[in-house]
């Protein structure tokens, strides 16, 4: 699991790089809820386009492993987003409740679902059809 850690942090890297382009270009040019949606199509696409190339190194031996695998990432990000987004950089719990308010038009959960099923998702698309469970 310690290589599965270590994976995270670089999808943590990938989304701090995403949140950057989204406050710096996206919003400025197509307004906070469209840009929130358009950053989050964007990492979800690169959620998985990170697992896939880690995929060989990760390399989940069932199909239970990379569940686990995707629960660990989920549990880690939003340990990540509410403890740190929280006590480290002082967000109030209003705001990052938020991104959860689908009637509102924010998406966010759905990077949720994808960093939860990517690496099963990567590993079922990677196997070969005699490997698959």
């Amino acid at each position: 699991m310690i290589r599965s850690v270590i994976a995270w942090l670089g999808l943590l890297v990938v989304a701090v790089v995403n949140g950057g382009i989204r406050e710096t270009w996206i919003i400025p040019a197509t307004g906070e809820l469209a840009g929130h949606a358009i950053s989050t199509v964007m990492l979800c696409a690169a959620i998985l386009a990170f697992t896939w190339s880690v995929r060989g190194w990760l390399r989940p031996a069932s199909r239970r492993q990379a569940l686990q695998i995707g629960g660990l990432w989920l549990a880690l990000t939003l340990a990540f987003e509410f403890l740190a987004g929280h006590y480290l950089f002082g967000t109030p719990w209003q705001r990052l409740l938020a991104d959860y308010n689908v009637c509102r038009g924010r998406i966010w959960v759905l990077v949720l679902i994808t960093t939860a099923l990517a690496p099963i998702v990567v590993r079922r698309s990677s196997a070969s059809p005699l490997a698959r469970e």
